[in-house]
């Protein structure tokens, strides 16, 4: 039995919500009550005076009770009561007339969420929407519902193979035994052998290091992940270490574009704009030999200025010249880590209106809800897929073998 207005705000109070059957409860009473008050203005507004209210005039139809409507949602079968009129004139628009699914509406407070506003802007959206009352602490409890979804998602099985994965990180605010720390948030994106993209987990990591990469890679793995072919990632600690001991065949790509960041952030303003036209030199240069004569000229105009930016590109060359292995199309894909940046952006976006969060979980599940907007824009297939995968299927023959027909 639903529990009324008054009972739900205790129970939300008292804490006393500590199972998902509670959780679905509440849920249910919040959009009852919610729907039942929209429908009640509409009824108002049909009718052109308010419940209680005497017409100054005869207005031809008039309230005639209500009758009880039997709505499924995904917390669980809601009954309400349907304002009626005497003239069967009256056509809801929240609920339409032979519309028995609410799952619309049930998913309005996770979509406001996952599209970055906060727990009082959903209130006073909701309040400014159908003048109904709902507290920020409840959003964040609604909110919650999402965490078994998100840890379930975190843990579901993947494809055996992916032809490409991008690994990059963001950082956030995170509030850590009462001291605000800069945490970072580690997405994962894989393209299988159809093209097709999809986020393959989060994690949150406060260092970076071989060991803590294997652990991810490991899980990875577990998972159903049987190889890789190509990694493209941004310069993190250890994480080429750890990839060569889980997945030793895979190909690594440090990302171009990252490199010429952190050089170009080590030079003067003055020479950046001529730096980075030597640097332009040598990952445009059509073959890895020319590429590495046009680091032997750039180390004798800069070296002498600028030797810890010439170190570091010798530090890294194999792992930056791997798409020199490649045609154009598949360069263009690998060489960069664009776009897992694109998803990184968007999440950016999506959580900027939170400036510190107070947990993990709080965290966890913020991101959890932007990727999962996010991704519904990923419907199409990776641009020129076709020519990418023809060119893949040769390069990795052996190992595609038992996964093309």
């Amino acid at each position: 039995m639903l529990i009324n207005r008054d009972e739900l705000a205790r129970k939300v109070l008292e804490g006393e919500i500590t199972s998902l059957d509670d959780l679905n409860s509440v849920l249910r009473s919040m959009i009852k009550d919610v729907v039942e008050t929209a429908m009640g203005a509409e009824m108002t507004g049909f009718l052109g005076y308010d419940r209680y209210q005497t017409p100054d005039s005869d207005p031809g139809n008039r309230r005639n009770g209500y009758s009880q409507k039997e709505l499924a949602s995904k917390v669980g079968p809601i009954v309400i009561d349907v304002p009626r009129d005497r003239k069967s004139e009256f056509a809801p628009a929240i609920v339409k007339k032979r519309h028995k699914d609410i799952g619309g509406f049930e998913e309005l407070i996770l979509s406001m969420y996952a599209k970055g506003m906060s727990t009082r802007d959903i209130q006073h959206h909701v309040k400014e929407i159908y003048n109904h009352d709902i507290s920020p602490e409840t959003v964040s409890r609604i909110t919650d519902a999402v965490i078994d979804k998100a840890k379930e998602w975190q843990n579901r099985p993947l494809e055996p193979i992916y032809a490409i994965v991008f690994m990059d990180a963001l950082f956030l605010k995170l509030r850590v035994d009462g001291r605000v720390k800069n945490v970072a948030a580690y997405l994962m994106v894989g393209i299988d052998l159809e093209g097709k993209k999809e986020c393959l987990g989060i994690w949150l990591g406060q260092s970076e290091s071989a060991k803590y990469w294997l652990s991810v890679l490991n899980e990875f793995k577990n998972r159903g992940v049987n190889d890789v072919l190509i990694f493209a990632v941004d310069g993190l600690t250890g994480f080429p270490e750890a990839i060569r001991a889980v997945y030793p065949q895979a190909e690594i790509q440090r990302c171009l574009v990252h490199q010429v960041r952190n050089s170009l952030a080590q030079m003067t303003w003055k020479d950046r704009k001529e730096v980075a036209t030597c640097l332009r030199s040598i990952y445009t240069a059509p073959t890895e030999e020319a590429g590495l004569m046009a680091l032997t000229q750039f180390e004798e105009v800069w070296g002498r200025k600028y030797p810890q930016v010439v170190l570091s590109w010798k530090r890294h060359w194999t792992e930056l010249a791997t798409f020199f292995n490649y045609p154009e199309a598949v360069r263009r894909l690998i060489y960069t880590t664009n776009p897992i940046e694109s998803l990184n952006s968007r999440v950016r976006k999506t959580v900027k209106g939170k400036s510190v969060f107070p947990t993990e979980i709080a965290l966890f599940k913020a991101l959890y809800l932007a990727v999962a907007e996010a991704e519904k824009r990923w419907t199409m297939r990776t641009r020129n897929w076709q020519e990418i995968m023809a060119q893949l299927s040769i390069f990795f023959q052996e190992r595609l073998k038992d996964y093309l027909c």
